[in-house]
């Protein structure tokens, strides 16, 4: 789990990214294991928006997880996330992974 600003930032300076209307995917292959990070900023509305927006996303990447290549994944939420259904949510996911070069087949 990463939890420290300058990992994040690492993240953000060094990784890819991948975008799609509900979610953002920074990647870094720099670890021989998977870290990850959640954020959802104050765009995405209140506190119990952020958290269910959180919420959403750990279960999209813990269901992909097993895919996943060892590195360090950033999932930022967007203002959408909250409303867009799972499924969509979980194919863009996969395709965003897919642009980073983060899953393995």
């Amino acid at each position: 789990m990463l939890k420290h600003n300058r990992e994040f930032q690492l993240v953000y300076r060094k990784g890819k990214s991948a975008h799609s209307p509900a979610l953002v995917l920074f990647y870094l292959p720099n670890t021989p294991f998977i870290t990850v990070g959640f954020t959802a900023s104050k765009k995405v509305g209140n506190a119990v928006k952020r958290n269910r927006a959180k919420r959403r996303m750990r279960a999209l990447f813990y269901g992909l997880e097993p895919q996943l290549a060892a590195g360090s994944y950033i999932l930022v939420a967007k203002a959408a996330t909250v409303e867009t259904p799972y499924a969509v949510m979980e194919k863009a996911l996969r395709k965003m992974a897919e642009r980073v070069g983060a899953l393995q087949v």
